[in-house]
């Protein structure tokens, strides 16, 4: 689970004569006999153990080292009952809390935790989800926090915010799995066809789903690319998403950069058009996430292992375009999208009109990834820096890891039968701009527009 940095990875275990839990002639020998399941609750044991026996991390990591993994378990396994203690916590591993309340905005970034209930995903866990369609993310985040929500679906860089105090009484927040990778565009009213270089939008009024977004980090790096400063020259407006439609035909705004199927409804009635989709400025970038209270996390153990399953395997089954059919059919209905079908297919197929007599074919238009990579984290982090939203000095690094679980991401992808990576870590381009995320501030400084 989240709170502990589990040394018994089998990735990490040296050769030696033995296994890990003394009980089997060989390492290979006790993981034929051990389910996945059983597996995973054996690690936890461990764990636990070597936790108690060595709190200070230079000791535990000291002696692991030493004497190896394996060799570690066998020895202490002949003073403390590994097996009997493994059998326990799998018999008492049922969830904590079976009754939960997720709360969601109904745009299809939320598709894995929103299909989760009408296609069993919760029920196959044990568990009896409410999913709560809510009118904005201030809502989201201050139910959330309030715990009239046990989880949400929330905005990528929401819980690093609520972690670092910024919009918000700062609480220790965790994001444990992203619930989609692209899936955004910039829509702009019909009347402004013709002014498809951003150049020209000086004075524009454009809207973003909240501050704390992928969605404003990424139009005001869009802008700023186009010589505009996003804090002078256009104004930025907080519209929850299923009020931008409405902002657009009233001519309240000029355009948005939107989750879907925002973008998709305004093209269905006709108030505008698909500027450009949020992969052609980062293919794969992260946009919202399933999030959870570190409290939540820590002492309902079982419930948020099972919730998180749950997910995983709601986004394995979303990663299929064979499926995205099905899924659109679950989720377009009142209850929650409460969009017409063809604009829930549309999105989720990747085949849509743009609005401008075109029929585009773009099978990654959306897609679902879980892994939260830490480098994620680190570059949300820049933007919260470069916009003046995060003052002083930022351990990056630190934050990162702390608020974006990608341990506890990769246990349970493989459950799902996903592959998760190897790091935690990696590099990528923004608008054709390399970003080192071992180098954050030489990124933040290299910007010419910034409020730094």
């Amino acid at each position: 689970m989240a709170t502990f940095d589990n040394p018994f990875d089998p990735r990490l275990r040296l050769r030696s004569r033995g296994c890990s839990c003394g009980a089997h002639a060989s390492q290979s020998d006790h993981d034929a006999s051990v389910s996945g399941g059983e597996e995973q609750a054996r690690r936890v044991v461990e764990g636990a153990v070597v936790r108690a026996l060595f709190p200070e991390d230079a000791t535990r990591r000291a002696f692991l080292k030493a004497v190896g993994v394996p060799a570690a378990m066998a020895a202490i396994s002949q003073f403390f009952p590994l097996v009997t203690a493994t059998e326990a916590f799998a018999q008492t591993g049922k969830p904590e809390k079976t009754d939960l309340k997720v709360g969601f905005i109904p745009i299809t970034c939320a598709t894995p935790i929103i299909m989760g209930a009408p296609m069993g995903f919760y029920s196959k866990q044990g568990l009896n989800v409410e999913v709560v369609k809510t009118a904005g993310w201030a809502v989201i985040r201050d139910k959330t926090m309030n715990k009239e929500y046990d989880a949400a679906h929330m905005l990528s860089p929401m819980p690093l915010a609520i972690s670092l105090g910024l919009g918000a009484n700062p609480q220790p927040y965790t994001l444990s799995a992203i619930e989609n990778v692209n899936g955004q565009a910039i829509t702009l009213a019909m009347k402004h066809k013709d002014k498809r270089n951003p150049k020209d939008w000086k004075g524009f009024k454009l809207a973003v789903p909240f501050d704390y977004s992928m969605h404003n980090y990424l139009l005001r790096y869009y802008l700023a690319e186009a010589g505009l400063d996003p804090d002078t020259d256009v104004q930025i407006r907080s519209v929850p998403p299923p009020e931008m439609v409405a902002n657009l035909r009233a001519d309240n705004i000029d355009g948005f950069l939107a989750p879907d199927p925002v973008n998709q409804r305004a093209v269905y009635d006709g108030v505008g058009f698909i500027h450009i989709l949020s992969k052609e400025l980062w293919d794969g970038h992260p946009c919202c996430a399933f999030a959870a209270s570190r409290e939540f996390v820590t002492t309902m153990p079982n419930t948020y292992a099972a919730l998180l399953r749950a997910i995983m395997e709601a986004t394995a089954f979303a990663r299929k375009a064979e499926n995205r059919k099905q899924i659109a059919e679950a989720i377009a209905p009142a209850n929650y999208l409460n969009q017409p079908l063809t604009v829930v297919e549309q999105v989720l197929t990747g085949t849509f009109a743009d609005g401008l007599g075109n029929i585009v074919r773009q099978p990654d238009r959306i897609d679902f990834d879980p892994f939260p990579w830490e480098s994620f984290a680190v570059w949300i982090l820049t933007q919260m820096k470069r916009w003046g939203q995060l003052k002083g000095d930022v351990d990056y690094q630190a934050v990162a890891k702390q608020v974006f679980l990608a341990t506890d991401a990769a246990k349970l992808m493989k459950d799902a039968g996903l592959t998760p990576p190897t790091a935690t870590t990696k590099s990528f381009s923004v608008m054709g701009k390399p970003f080192d995320p071992a180098k954050p501030e030489d990124y933040v400084k290299s910007f010419a527009i910034k409020r730094i």
